[in-house]
Parts: structure tokens; C-alpha cells; sequence
């Protein structure tokens, strides 16, 4: 493990580091990856964003989930500042609960190309309804622990 900081070069074209302006939608928004120093180590990543928010594309009332986001990385890692900026870029996007969340997992493979990903969407109540959606990639890796993702049957989802 190196104890220095990388040179300044190395990661000169990522968000990290610096101070960059918030995408205010999806597309505008840039996804990061750096390399995967433990690429021949086969391990599971978790990102949790417990306070997601978007647009209801018909009312234009926020909707809130908890998602949560597994994969397997291959060659790269996804930058979390990155993801952070590109979660918070639905804030004023206007799009169903299913939608969000598959395009989430659909752009992150698309940018990292994961060995395997999965999302939950777990949704907070609209008109009384919790939507929970799921989207993975294909089958989980084999001799992987994969940890329940450890988000409560909706009970005020506390």
C-alpha cells in the first residue's frame, strides 16, 4: 500500500479534488472511474444513498428513495464523488420510480463495465404504495458473499 498521495497527473481528469458545478440533469452528468487496483481479486462494492430524491414526471411532486447499489468490479472502480453528483442530478428530473432506478444501473455498467451489478430502489409511498424495483446484470458471481441489502419492509422505512 502506498503511503503518499498519487501524483497530481494521475487522476487530473476526474470530479475528485476539486470543486466542480452540480449537473442538473442525468445526461449532463459525468460518471467517473479510476483503475481497480485489485483487479484479479474478486469483491463485492456497495454504495447506499438513502436520501434519493426525483420528480414524479406526471405531478411534478418529489419522490424519495433508498437505493442501494452492488457490484463486482473488473477493471475499474466507480469514483463515489462522481455517483454522488450524478444522484443528486435527479433532483429535478421527472421520471417514474422504475425507470430511475434501472437507468442508474444502466449507466453505471455502461461506464465501469462491472463483472455483475445490482440496484434496489426502495421507494417511499406514493398515494399510499411503496414501489421497490430491481435490476441486476445476470446471475451473481459464484463463491461471492452477497449481504442482504439490508433495507426494511416498508414500515415508514425507518
Amino acid at each position: 500500500m502506498s503511503k503518499t498521495p498519487s501524483k497530481p497527473g494521475k487522476f487530473s481528469g476526474l470530479q475528485l479534488g476539486r470543486a466542480v458545478e452540480w449537473p442538473d440533469t442525468p445526461e449532463k452528468a459525468k460518471l467517473d472511474r479510476v483503475a481497480n487496483p485489485q483487479a484479479g481479486t474478486q469483491y463485492l462494492v456497495r454504495f447506499t444513498a438513502p436520501e434519493f430524491t426525483s420528480l414524479c414526471p406526471v405531478t411534478g411532486q418529489p419522490d424519495f428513495a433508498h437505493l442501494v447499489i452492488d457490484y463486482v468490479p473488473g477493471q475499474w472502480l466507480l469514483e463515489s464523488k462522481s455517483l454522488k453528483l450524478y444522484v443528486a442530478s435527479f433532483r429535478n428530473h421527472g421520471a417514474f420510480h422504475e425507470d430511475c432506478t434501472v437507468m442508474i444501473g444502466k449507466r453505471i455498467v455502461a461506464e465501469i463495465r462491472p463483472k455483475w451489478l445490482r440496484i434496489g430502489g426502495y421507494w417511499y409511498p406514493r398515494g399510499g404504495i411503496p414501489i421497490d424495483v430491481f435490476w441486476q446484470t445476470g446471475k451473481a458471481p459464484k463463491d461471492l458473499w452477497i449481504p442482504d441489502q439490508g433495507v426494511a419492509q416498508y414500515r415508514g422505512r425507518g
